[in-house]
């Protein structure tokens, strides 16, 4: 449809029935030429498309003459809402430049940018804003204040798989440089500006304030330093890569050339969102090759779904065979992939970009660096064999090539865990290095009730241990138990034990949910161990500056009795996670009765650690109370331990 539909009537269009002579947009002749199904509800798209060609055609001829003072002069204002005017004046010049990539890239931007802003006018009256464009232009919420003939207009252009669907066809790779013809630039730039008039108007009768949202930001790039710099030899060398990389198709090859061209420009974000659609575009020709659906390939028809990035790197196919893409590509590739596309606490670059989410100026280099460097690879694996080129270019790419091969998760829940029981350890390591008052352990008999449970639970956690070292491979933990939780030992084998691989692609469901549990128990843990290092600092001050009153005096020394008690303790609960997360993809082998009961065991200690995480603050500091839930909670673990998950050998030899 977008290449034909809108050129079969050739009939010229007066500019004068579309903008008047202030330059103001004429929304009711553009929605005479919307046309409806029987019904008078749903929107007849292809007659729709057909009708509104000229009418494109006329607003591309009269942009095409304007200078661009004279665009500016006339509309320059009308963008002002997107909060981005400067982007509908870059898409105006690449117009001019007659250059198919860049105005290809130009309505990438643009769409991407008019979703955000309409889901700002949206929020004017919403509370939600939906997550689909076709979604938000379909709501009541922007037919309340634009119009629901201004609505059927856009949903025309964007709204539908049905329509000429601009945003999707270009954001996923189905059009080559040409394809998409630019008078549908120029009409997406005037229906821009037209919507800028409306809410103008708005806006003046309902003195009611447009909120901008803030933009996406990437909090977490220090995690990201993934590959080496690009080289200037590599960057050199990318062009005759992609004339001889099998991976790129020939009507294609100059985006990626544009792509590379942005990144040495320091156009970080054009670069991306000019590689984003033609990896999927050649990853959906490998999808269709190596698991033989041909059909697949060219679909972007209204009626068929769509071969996008999550088909392609899904576990399985529509008629659940496997998906052999994952083996072309390999674990380390898929992870990348996953990584910044996919996963909920990654960047999902693509998501951000193609919502209008990120301010485009502001992009990363490190993120345009690492998903340029990972497609170099790709192209570079893609080259014949027999290549000579692959001998000569060796050296240059076996940088990038040795990180992409070596890749491994950042961002997938359970290199998150890792991490962060990483942190949570090297945390509780500094409870040992805690100042205390030096007459405090003589103080500590004269507390009124204190008893000394310390060995007590400490050789109940010391037993505990035992009973899990058959699940920890490959570690001396099982030589030494004192040693492991009672000495700075401890720290070392949990660091070696969470860098061991786990494997993260496709996990069971069942894999998931306790991968979160234990998350929240490990944010638990921290949060503990943050509360008594805060709290032993601050009172240690206060102490030593005789600001303490005698009560405070009192439960200052039961803390640093406590903090004593609880150290083996603290460092069991971080080695149950550990043990749990090595021996996470057994669970799928647990029957439904066996895993809930699993699963409940599991929450029963994360609510042991909210309730120390409460009992450990700065407001509560029930120190007392921390040896009684720790009392109860470690009886628990034992039992369920002896009962559940010991190997029926070991149980035998119980006593």
């Amino acid at each position: 449809m977008v290449c034909e539909v809108g050129f079969e009537l050739q009939c010229s269009y007066d500019i004068r029935r579309i903008l008047t002579i202030n330059n103001e947009v004429c929304w009711q002749t553009l929605s005479e030429n919307v046309f409806y199904k029987d019904t008078g509800q749903c929107l007849d798209f292809i007659q729709s498309v057909r009708q509104l060609g000229p009418v494109c055609q006329a607003i591309h001829t009269h942009l095409a003459s304007l200078s661009s003072t004279e665009f500016e002069e006339r509309f320059g204002w009308c963008f002002h809402w997107t909060d981005n005017a400067k982007l509908f004046r870059r898409a105006f010049y690449a117009l001019k430049s007659l250059n198919g990539v860049n105005i290809s890239l130009s309505m990438m931007k643009i769409t991407s940018c008019l979703e955000r802003s309409l889901g700002d006018v949206y929020l004017m009256v919403g509370k939600e804003c939906p997550f689909l464009l076709r979604d938000l232009l379909a709501s009541a919420e922007l037919a309340e204040i634009l119009s629901k003939p201004v609505m059927d207009v856009l949903k025309v252009f964007l709204g539908s798989p049905e329509s000429l669907n601009l945003r999707n066809i270009l954001w996923h790779g189905f059009a080559s440089p040409d394809e998409i013809s630019p008078k549908y630039c120029s009409t997406l730039l005037l229906l821009t500006a037209g919507l800028g008039q409306l809410l103008k108007t708005y806006l003046s009768q309902t003195q009611s304030p447009l909120k901008h949202r803030a933009y996406f930001l990437f909090n977490n790039l220090k995690d990201m330093h993934l590959f080496p710099n690009i080289s200037e030899e590599a960057l050199f060398a990318a062009e005759l890569l992609i004339a001889k990389s099998k991976f790129v198709l020939p009507h294609m090859a100059s985006f990626w050339i544009e792509a590379i061209a942005a990144f040495q420009q320091n156009r970080y974000a054009d670069c991306i969102i000019l590689l984003l659609p033609q990896l999927e575009c050649s990853l959906r020709l490998v999808f269709t090759a190596v698991n033989n659906c041909p059909n697949r390939m060219l679909t972007a028809e209204s009626a068929v779904l769509y071969t996008t990035f999550d088909e392609i790197l899904a576990e399985q196919l529509d008629n659940e065979s496997e998906n052999q893409v994952p083996f072309i590509l390999g674990e380390p590739a898929m992870e990348f992939l996953l990584d910044f596309l996919n996963h909920q606490e990654g960047p999902r670059i693509r998501d951000h970009l193609s919502h209008g989410e990120i301010q485009l100026d502001d992009f990363p280099k490190e993120i345009a660096s690492h998903l340029l460097g990972f497609s170099l690879v790709i192209l570079y694996k893609h080259l014949g064999h027999e290549d000579d080129f692959l001998k000569e270019m060796a050296a240059i790419f076996n940088p990038l090539n040795e990180a992409a091969g070596s890749f491994k998760s950042v961002f997938h829940p359970i290199a998150l865990l890792q991490k962060q029981v990483i942190e949570c350890g090297d945390s509780l390591q500094k409870w040992t290095h805690l100042p205390s008052p030096p007459e405090h352990s003589e103080q500590i008999s004269k507390v009124e009730g204190a008893a000394d449970p310390e060995m007590v639970l400490t050789h109940e956690a010391i037993y505990i241990m035992s009973l899990h070292t058959h699940q920890i491979k490959d570690c001396p933990v099982a030589e030494d138990l004192d040693n492991c939780l009672l000495t700075n030992r401890w720290f070392t084998i949990v660091t070696n034990l969470c860098n061991k691989h786990i494997k993260k692609l496709f996990c069971h469901r069942w894999v998931m949910e306790v991968v979160g549990v234990l998350r929240k128990v490990s944010t638990q843990l921290c949060l503990v161990s943050r509360n008594v290092i805060f709290i032993s600092e601050l009172r240690y001050e206060q102490w030593m500056q005789k600001a303490l009153r005698s009560r405070q005096r009192q439960n200052y020394i039961r803390m640093l009795y406590s903090i004593k008690v609880l150290t083996p303790i603290l460092r069991l609960f971080v080695m149950l996670v550990i043990v749990n997360l090595q021996n996470v993809h057994t669970i799928p082998q647990k029957n439904l009765v066996d895993y809930q009961k699993y699963i409940k065991y599991l929450k029963s200690i994360l609510q042991y650690t909210e309730n120390m995480s409460s009992c450990t603050s700065l407001e509560k500091n029930r120190w007392d109370e921390t040896i009684e839930i720790t009392r109860r909670i470690l009886l628990k673990i034992r039992v369920f331990n002896e009962n559940h998950e010991l190997p029926q050998t070991m149980r035998d030899n119980q006593p």
